[in-house]
């Protein structure tokens, strides 16, 4: 059970994770508000993407987060996999963003910093690179407005994307098979050298990222106590407009969300789901500003006792096919009997499935845009390399 602030906090100041002397905090610069810039392609938003931005709220006051159009992507990296208006609402619904701009440009500059009135940009310490090979931020890196935070490991839009592609059938049955093989060396996974910063590596749960991102409270006198349960697997756009449709619900919500466990979702969802597993989804719920508290391994079924332990007022669930339980029973029999259980339409019927579908279907697209995008990031690595060989050469020579 863990507590997610659904009162807005300031948690500016608080550990971000970052490099030394990267901070903004200092009590001179408190005197007035800072204004944090992070702009990117927010793409499948996962936990990554909330943990970068959790880290540059941590660096100021006010967080203004750029998102980029489909176009830009599409020069620059690749086909998107979600439209730039559902991108937009997604970084939207993450709690520690105070600000959107939509349609900001690939390349930050000082112009953007000083148009909204920020005192810097922050981004993870991998590199972002524009179609030509360039460091989108190298403007502002050499004017000293950029700010450093710690990438998140194990995660990234590659990836999830690379696990999408091996639910299919074919791979499923085939796994001895060359194309399966160079599918996992195209996603990080086979023998070839790939880029630290768009390989797939492995992600670990730990105490202290759980406490990061479940900062809140209890819930206060006169809040309506509403609890849902389900996947929420690749928290999507579909989970957003659903959880804002309940928060919706009172003028005072503390939304409660039962995590299945992954054993429990793959019965009622087959093939390899989740994609995401428990302590992954945790973060992504968490995240969202219209949660209040998460239960990580809900029981399916909605029982008398735990309606009783969290005093619920209200359940809800959305307008998709409720599995039975695996007796065959009704998991919402109990509040069902006591007349609590509500059916909310978020008018968003995008599912998981959906979201599968769209990557299968431009799979050769996805593959390429992880191709170029490594090939580019090997490139820097390398240069950067062969200039550190060249200054350890010249100060060799200085020295005798």
């Amino acid at each position: 059970m863990l507590k997610n602030g659904h009162h807005q906090l300031n948690t500016a100041g608080k550990d971000a994770g970052t490099k030394l002397g990267a901070t903004a905090c200092s009590p001179e610069k408190r005197r007035r508000t800072i204004r944090v810039w992070c702009d990117g392609c927010y793409d499948m938003v996962h936990y990554g993407h909330s943990n970068q931005l959790r880290q540059a709220k941590a660096m100021g006051d006010y967080l203004i987060v750029g998102v980029h159009t489909d176009g830009e992507i599409s020069k620059h990296k690749g086909p998107p996999v979600f439209t730039q208006a559902e991108r937009y609402k997604m970084v939207r619904a993450i709690k520690w963003v105070d600000e959107i701009v939509e349609g900001a440009p690939y390349v930050t500059t000082l112009e953007t910093l000083d148009k909204y009135n920020c005192d810097f940009c922050v981004h993870g310490d991998d590199i972002t690179l524009t179609v030509d090979g360039k460091d989108t931020y190298e403007e502002v890196k050499k004017s000293g407005r950029y700010r450093e935070c710690k990438r998140t490991q194990g995660v990234s839009t590659t990836d999830l994307v690379g696990r999408m592609l091996l639910m299919t059938k074919a791979h499923h049955s085939n796994i001895g098979h060359s194309d399966y093989q160079q599918h996992t060396d195209n996603f990080g996974k086979g023998p070839k050298g790939h880029s630290p910063w768009t390989g797939v590596s492995q992600f670990l749960q730990t105490s202290q990222k759980i406490i990061q991102f479940a900062s809140g409270q209890e819930p206060q006198p006169g809040d309506t106590i509403i609890y849902v349960a389900g996947a929420f697997d690749l928290f999507h756009i579909g989970h957003v407009d659903f959880l804002e449709a309940v928060s919706k619900l009172s003028d005072k919500p503390y939304v409660i969300v039962g995590l299945h466990f992954d054993q429990e979702v793959n019965r009622y969802k087959g093939k390899n789901y989740p994609i995401m597993n428990v302590h992954e989804r945790t973060l992504s719920v968490l995240a969202c500003r219209y949660v209040s508290e998460v239960v990580i391994g809900a029981p399916y079924a909605v029982t008398r006792d735990l309606l009783e332990h969290f005093k619920v007022d209200l359940v809800c669930h959305g307008k998709t096919e409720v599995h039975p339980d695996k007796d065959g029973s009704d998991p919402y029999t109990e509040p069902r009997r006591r007349g609590i259980l509500h059916t909310v339409d978020s008018m968003n019927s995008l599912t998981t499935d959906d979201i599968v579908q769209r990557i299968i279907k431009n799979r050769l697209l996805f593959e390429a845009r992880n191709q170029n995008k490594e090939a580019k990031e090997i490139a820097v690595i390398q240069a950067i390399k062969r200039r550190e060989e060249e200054k350890a050469k010249e100060r060799s020579k200085a020295v005798l």
